[in-house]
C-alpha cells in the first residue's frame, strides 16, 4: 500500500496499551483520529473520565492521510451555506472554524503547525463568477479578505484569487500526537487495538472483539463513520468521497495553500518538514469504490506534478476518502433526542482537520452543560426524513444496485460485511474497496476504514 507524507514523518511513534480487562468510564470515545483525540482532550482537561478505543494504531485513518489544511475557507461553501442557513448561520460556521485554529496555535510547535495564506482561485468565465459569488458572502458575513487577479506562486494560468490570511497548516499526525499526549497528561484512558464489535446504547456499555466490555454514561463515535445506523439512520446520510493525494520534493516552498474553484480541480500545498519541502497536489476524487483502475488517478497526478507543477520527484502518494451530509455541514452532537447520551462526529466533506476541533468544543460544552452558538447549526437532528428523502433514495438505490449487480457481475470481489454489497479491488492502493457506504478492506481482508467492522471472506 501507499504511505502518507504525514505516516512516514510522524514523530517517534509511542504505541498505547490494548485493554486487557472489562472498564468503566464517564465518557466513551470509539475512534483514535484527531476528533477523538481532541475531544478526549478537552472533555479529560474538564475534569471527566475518558476512555478511547481506536481498533488500530491512533491517526493511522482519515487523519493521517489528509492534506494537512487548517482554515476555515473551505473550498465554495460560504455562498451556499447562506442560502441554506442564512447570513447568521454562515457566520457561525466560520467563527467555529476560526476558533479552532485558534486552539491549535496555543498548543502546536513549529514542527506541528505553520502560518499559511488560504486561497481560491478560478481558471475560467464560469470559476471567477462563482468566485465573485463567495466573495459577496464573505462581504456578508463580514470574513477579512483580498480579491485579487493571477496567483503569482502558481507556474500555470489562473485567472482571480480570493484569499483568506493568516490561516495555518499543520502536520495533522505530529499534531495529533501532540493532543494524544495532552489528553493522556490530562488523564485520559487511550487504548489502540480495541475493536468495538457490538454497542448497547440502552443500557451503556461497549463490547470488544476481545471479549471486554467498556460501560459508559456517555458515549462519542468518532469513528470516521457511525459504526451503525443508530438513531436517525445517520449512515443513510452520508455521500463518500475517496480523493488522491501526491507529494514531491522541491527546492521551495509557498506562503499560499491554493485550492481551484472550476476545472482542473487541484488542491496545492506546500510543506516544510526537518528543514526538506515537499510540494503536495490533490486532484482527483470519485465516489468511494466506484473506480477499479485507481492507479490511473495516481499516473495523472504524477503527470500533474511533473508538467504543471514542474516537480519530476514525487516521494510520496496517497489517497484518503471522507463523507459529507446533504447541507455540507458536518454532524457534531446528541445523535437524536431519544438518545441524548449518544453523540456522533462526522459528514466532514474533506474538512475534518478544522472540524475535528469545532467537534470537541461543541461535544464538550455539550456534555459540561454549556452553551455553544454551533451546537445548532451542526445538530445531527436539524434535519428531518423528507427533507433527506432524495440523497437517501440515492444513497440507498446505489446500495441496491450494488448489491444486485455485484453478485452477478463481480464474483470474484468478497462481500462487504456492513450490508452486502460487492466490493471492487483498488490496485493504486491494494485494496478492496465497497461502493456503498465506503468501508475498505486491506489485500489479506482486514478491515482498514469502516462503517464495516469484520473483515471480508477471502476464501
Amino acid at each position: 500500500m501507499n504511505e502518507s507524507l504525514w505516516l512516514a514523518t510522524e514523530y517517534t511513534r509511542q504505541n498505547f496499551s490494548t485493554m486487557e480487562q472489562d472498564l468503566s468510564c464517564e465518557v466513551l470515545i470509539i475512534g483514535g483520529g484527531l476528533t477523538g483525540l481532541a475531544n478526549a482532550y478537552s472533555l479529560a482537561k474538564q475534569g471527566k473520565d475518558v476512555i478511547l478505543l481506536e481498533k488500530n494504531s491512533i491517526l493511522q485513518g482519515a487523519t493521517g492521510n489528509s492534506t494537512g489544511k487548517l482554515t476555515a475557507q473551505h473550498d465554495i461553501v460560504y455562498a451556499d451555506l447562506i442560502e441554506t442557513f442564512g447570513v447568521e448561520g454562515a457566520k457561525i460556521y466560520f467563527h467555529a472554524n476560526e476558533e479552532a485554529i485558534r486552539f491549535a496555535r496555543t498548543i502546536a510547535t513549529e514542527q506541528e503547525l505553520q502560518a499559511a495564506h488560504s486561497t481560491l482561485f478560478s481558471q475560467s468565465k464560469e470559476g471567477t463568477e462563482r468566485l465573485i459569488e463567495e466573495k459577496k458572502a464573505y462581504e456578508a458575513i463580514g470574513i477579512p479578505f483580498t480579491f485579487g487577479n493571477k496567483a503569482n506562486d502558481l507556474p500555470f494560468d489562473t485567472s482571480h484569487t480570493l484569499t483568506i490570511f493568516d490561516e495555518a497548516q499543520i502536520h495533522p499526525v505530529r499534531f495529533g500526537q501532540k493532543l494524544a499526549q495532552l489528553a493522556k497528561t490530562a488523564g485520559a484512558r487511550i487504548f489502540e487495538h480495541a475493536q468495538v464489535a457490538a454497542l448497547d446504547t440502552d443500557r451503556h456499555f461497549a463490547k470488544l472483539a476481545s471479549a471486554h466490555t467498556v460501560s459508559y454514561r456517555q458515549l462519542i463515535i468518532c469513528s470516521h463513520y457511525p459504526i451503525e445506523a443508530l438513531e436517525g439512520m445517520q449512515i443513510l446520510k452520508l455521500d463518500v468521497e475517496r480523493s488522491y493525494i501526491a507529494a514531491a520534493k522541491t527546492a521551495s516552498s509557498f506562503t499560499h495553500q491554493y485550492m481551484a474553484v472550476d476545472h482542473p480541480k487541484r488542491s496545492i500545498r506546500t510543506a516544510t518538514i526537518d528543514g526538506q519541502s515537499y510540494l503536495l497536489l490533490c486532484a482527483e476524487s470519485h465516489p468511494a469504490g466506484a473506480e477499479k483502475e485507481t492507479q490511473l488517478l495516481y499516473d495523472r497526478l504524477t503527470n500533474d506534478l511533473n508538467t504543471s507543477l514542474e516537480s519530476p520527484e514525487i516521494i510520496y502518494k496517497w489517497s484518503a476518502q471522507d463523507p459529507s451530509t446533504p447541507d455540507l455541514v458536518p454532524y457534531i452532537g446528541a445523535i437524536s433526542d431519544k438518545t441524548p447520551d449518544v453523540y456522533i462526529s462526522t459528514g466532514y466533506r474533506k474538512w475534518g482537520l478544522s472540524n475535528s476541533l469545532v467537534s470537541a468544543q461543541i461535544i464538550t460544552d455539550a456534555i459540561t452543560g454549556k452553551p455553544n452558538e454551533a451546537s445548532e447549526l451542526y445538530s445531527p437532528g436539524r434535519t428531518d426524513f423528507g427533507a433527506l428523502f432524495s440523497r437517501a433514495l440515492l444513497l440507498t438505490g446505489r446500495t441496491v444496485k450494488e448489491f444486485a449487480g455485484g453478485h452477478i457481475a463481480r464474483t470474484d470481489s468478497p462481500i462487504c460485511t456492513h450490508m452486502g454489497c460487492r466490493t471492487r479491488w483498488n490496485k493504486g492502493d491494494q485494496t478492496w474497496d465497497c461502493p456503498c457506504h465506503g468501508s475498505r478492506f486491506r489485500a489479506d481482508g482486514s478491515v482498514l476504514e469502516g462503517p464495516a467492522t469484520q473483515p471480508v471472506n477471502l476464501a
